[in-house]
């Protein structure tokens, strides 16, 4: 297993898992499932505040999943939003567990942010269980906080420092 950044010649493969995910992804996420909303995707990637990597099967060269860093802030504030999504095909095998840490150790090494959160809807076990098992803690409740799927969804705040993690690794 392996992260990268997403590229141009992922089209194929990436709407193929999302189109193949769908029932995993619903109602929690709404991926792109067009090659318009994949190249918009795309288009974000090459701006500052933004980065999408995919986890890769490095036997079959398969995407397992898709993390975004958004909305990324500098400043005195070095912090950004987590989103991701998994693979039908690779659920429950740990690639979407170890990929997470490779991107925690991107988003706190070479972009230098010092906090990361990631909002996910309450009844969501999955994505919730994810984030909880990379450190992250519960910050709160946002009721009606995002638009997904045409509705206003309640979502949960879960949050991570470079401090927590650092003092949550292993020596």
């Amino acid at each position: 297993m392996s992260i990268r950044q997403l590229k141009a010649s992922d089209r194929d493969a990436f709407l193929e898992m999302v189109h193949s995910s769908r029932d995993l992804h619903r109602p929690w996420a709404y991926p792109p499932e067009r090659a318009d909303q994949f190249d918009e995707l795309l288009s974000r990637c090459a701006r500052d505040d933004f980065a999408c990597f995919i986890v890769i099967d490095d036997d079959t060269g398969g995407i397992a999943g898709v993390f975004n860093i958004s909305q990324i802030v500098r400043g005195s504030f070095q912090s950004a939003f987590l989103g991701y999504y998994g693979s039908a095909r690779y659920a429950g095998k740990g690639m979407m567990k170890a990929g997470l840490q490779q991107v925690l150790d991107y988003a706190f090494g070479p972009l230098s942010l010092h906090r990361i959160e990631a909002n996910i809807q309450p009844g969501n076990a999955a994505s919730i269980a994810l984030a909880r098992g990379a450190g992250f803690r519960l910050e709160g409740y946002s009721p009606r906080y995002l638009l997904i799927g045409g509705q206003w969804r309640d979502h949960e705040r879960y949050a991570l420092t470079v401090d927590e993690r650092n003092q949550n690794s292993p020596s």
